[in-house]
């Protein structure tokens, strides 16, 4: 029988626990205090804030359309970009990814990570598995174009899935480059349509979704960045480290400035702890356990436990609740 941890159903791969720590920290707090409001920075005190659902799709409507408006128009505007008969090139998914960016702005699969490079990569699948099968004799081309389109948008979810680019209305991009006539037509003029098409619709983004509302959530990932560019500032000894006072105490959190979280402000505080040092022990376990500890409007995270996006929402919802 094969043992458990070498079987092909536990294999797991994360991108991001490859590349964050050369991630270099963002500088958006930083910034002059508009320019940072415009690219997502909010003090504690405002990360949460509550809006109606009505002025969310007041601005949602405001946003899509811009949004769509400039990057067809754009688009249309670069002659590399046209089609057949000079036809202007539009890629339909922009629709779907405005949904997404302009009203589903917490959503994971809506930050700039996502948006931007889920897009680029899926249209340069779509491109190149088009070109390959373009050296086929163009009935035998026309005849598997159906089997083209299902490879282009499989390889692209995969390629996402790996990346941590997951972005739905790519899909839809993948498909497009290999069924759309206009889009086989500027062959891999498509790739840079995309990209400007993507940039514009984040910069507008950006624009619409910060007025009221907080885009975007996190720019690169929501876990810990920059670890290979920052230096370690606590060189104590593990032992001389505090450990926690009790079981049910609120380990002592790594993040500089942070207070004890205010029941009464109505957002999450979402910190790490010093696993290594509070030896946290499961309830009914003889041996020290990592452990996620959630109160209300808090969540600590043992800083060796790798969270995804959508889990780290999970856990601020919980919390939330409480």
């Amino acid at each position: 029988m094969t043992p458990p941890i070498l079987s092909a159903a536990n294999w797991q791969f994360s991108i991001d626990a490859c590349l964050n720590r050369f991630v270099p920290p963002s500088v958006v707090s930083h910034l002059p205090r508009p320019v940072a409001h415009f690219l997502g920075h909010r003090a504690p005190a405002h990360v949460n804030r509550k809006i109606g659902n009505l002025v969310v799709i007041a601005w949602a409507f405001v946003g899509v359309f811009c949004g769509v408006s400039v990057v067809n128009v754009a688009v249309a505007h670069v002659p590399a970009f046209q089609g057949v008969g000079g036809a202007a090139t539009t890629v339909g998914s922009f629709g779907a990814a405005a949904v997404l960016e302009f009203y589903a702005i917490e959503s994971p699969l809506a930050q700039p990570r996502n948006a931007v490079f889920g897009q680029v990569l899926s249209s340069i699948i779509g491109v190149a598995v088009t070109r390959l099968f373009s050296l086929l004799p163009a009935a035998r081309f026309e005849t598997l174009r159906w089997l083209a389109a299902s490879i282009a948008c499989a390889a692209a979810t995969a390629v996402m899935a790996l990346t941590g680019t997951v972005h739905p209305p790519a899909g839809a991009t993948a498909l497009i480059a290999v069924t759309d006539e206009n889009a086989y037509h500027i062959g891999w003029y498509l790739v840079p349509a995309v990209l400007l098409g993507s940039v514009l619709m984040q910069a507008i983004a950006l624009m619409i979704n910060n007025v009221q509302r907080r885009y975007p959530t996190y720019w690169w990932s929501p876990e810990e960045v920059g670890q290979f560019w920052t230096k370690r500032t606590s060189t104590k000894p593990d032992e001389e480290k505090p450990a926690a006072k009790d079981e049910n105490t609120m380990p002592e959190a790594i993040d500089e400035g942070l207070e004890d979280p205010d029941p009464e402000v109505g957002h999450v505080t979402f910190t790490r702890t010093r696993s290594s040092s509070m030896q946290l022990t499961a309830v009914g376990s003889r041996e020290p356990h990592l452990r996620v500890v959630i109160t209300r409007n808090a969540v600590a995270v043992p800083d060796s436990m790798f969270l995804r996006p959508e889990e780290q929402l999970m856990l601020e919802s919980l919390s939330e609740r409480l």
